[in-house]
């Protein structure tokens, strides 16, 4: 609920002051109209800023617990609970900060008799689209068991996809940043103190020797310098990545990379064909669906095609021949579309070719983490010779001229 602040004129011609709570702005002059027949002025009323930091509470709603909330709804709905009371359960069951804390504001709004959806979109702006809109959807065809079903399947399924890529990535990741510590400490530490030994012997050094001396001493007078340079540029790609522009130019880069280009392609068909499937299932109109999951998608460059053919959807046309000429989605993906259309079942074949990308993008990155692995290995097998050959080479030239 929110608070107002107004002036009202009551039925003696007197000035009346007040504040009023209320969802908006709108039920707050009906609730001043009942005692007051004149509304002259009405305002939200600002709240103080308070810093209310909980390091504990995550940054965005996981899938995981979209997934699992869902599912409470689906069903404590089905098991004939007031929606009121099934936000006030949830809420007090979910081991989610944000969720719960979202759900809480909500129970209020729905109680004094708003919709689920509304409540999400003014309470729950880490909540994605694709669960608010689903929700008003299954509110608005009165199919919101049936909704939650839908929310929960396609939260799951992003949830086990990403899930399998992190767990692939771990040992990767790990190796690279112990193999950059290590190499940091054998560069400022280790090199010096075998510098000095061997300039006291006063032997020819070899280029080999020359670079690394060069490279540590580089690293031991100006190291600040490079991880500040490093900083400013992950923080500047970082907030370019942010920005449309940056997100449309990235996404473009990403499909056209080798076989990171193909992982980009299947997710992102995977992701249109499940969101779409969902949204449909919902109730949603297809001009609708579409638009919503062209604003949903990781890769931009995809979305923005989606968002071309949703005009082109409005004037008639169906969806086939508006994703026909889209240059990033794959042919299966829009074949299959003429095929649910054509057979009138467009809803299970997206979720059906939804799930033969989800395969096919899980496939691509297994054979291109099954890559990264000899890769990282051969790099720094050379990295590790380069150091070790330009420290014992001179060791060598001075025990064969003893």
């Amino acid at each position: 609920m929110n608070s107002f602040k107004y002036r009202a004129k009551a039925e003696d011609g007197s000035t009346v002051r007040g504040i009023i709570e209320a969802y908006d702005e709108y039920e707050a002059v009906d609730q001043i109209r009942r005692n007051y027949p004149v509304v002259e002025s009405i305002k939200p009323l600002k709240q103080g800023k308070r810093i209310n930091i909980d390091l504990n509470e995550p940054l965005w709603v996981s899938d995981k617990t979209l997934s699992l909330t869902a599912n409470q709804f689906y069903i404590m709905l089905k098991a004939g609970i007031q929606m009121s009371r099934v936000i006030e359960l949830i809420a007090e069951q979910t081991p989610d900060k944000l969720m719960k804390r979202i759900l809480k504001a909500c129970a209020a709004d729905v109680a004094a008799g708003y919709s689920l959806a509304g409540s999400l979109e003014k309470n729950g702006k880490k909540i994605p689209a694709v669960f608010i809109e689903t929700v008003r959807a299954g509110e608005e065809s009165g199919t919101l068991e049936a909704s939650f079903l839908s929310l929960e399947a396609y939260y799951k399924r992003a949830h086990k996809t990403k899930k399998k890529i992190k767990s692939a990535m771990t040992y990767p990741m790990l190796v690279v940043v112990v193999a950059v510590v290590v190499i940091a400490i054998v560069m400022i530490k280790l090199v010096p103190t075998m510098t000095d030994t061997l300039q006291g012997f006063g032997v020819e050094l070899p280029v080999a020797t020359k670079i690394l001396i060069a490279i540590s001493n580089f690293f031991v007078k100006a190291w600040y310098i490079v991880l500040i340079v490093v900083a400013v540029l992950i923080l500047g790609i970082y907030l370019y990545g942010k920005s449309e522009k940056g997100k449309l130019l990235y996404s473009k880069i990403r499909i056209r990379l080798p076989k990171i280009g193909k992982i980009t392609r299947m997710n992102a068909a995977a992701q249109t064909a499940n969101t779409l499937s969902a949204l449909l299932a919902a109730g949603l109109p297809l001009s609708k669906a579409l638009d919503i999951t062209s604003r949903v998608l990781d890769c931009k460059c995809v979305g923005e095609e989606l968002n071309k053919a949703v005009s082109k959807i409005e004037s008639g046309m169906s969806l086939s021949d508006s994703l026909k000429d889209s240059v990033y989605l794959p042919d299966m993906l829009k074949e299959m579309v003429t095929v649910g259309e054509s057979s009138g079942s467009l809803e299970e074949t997206l979720a059906t070719i939804g799930q033969y990308f989800n395969d096919e993008a899980q496939a691509a990155s297994d054979a291109a983490l099954a890559m990264i692995e000899p890769m990282i290995t051969i790099i720094l097998g050379v990295v590790v010779g380069f150091i070790v050959i330009a420290i014992y080479i001179p060791m060598f030239s001075m025990s064969s001229g003893m």
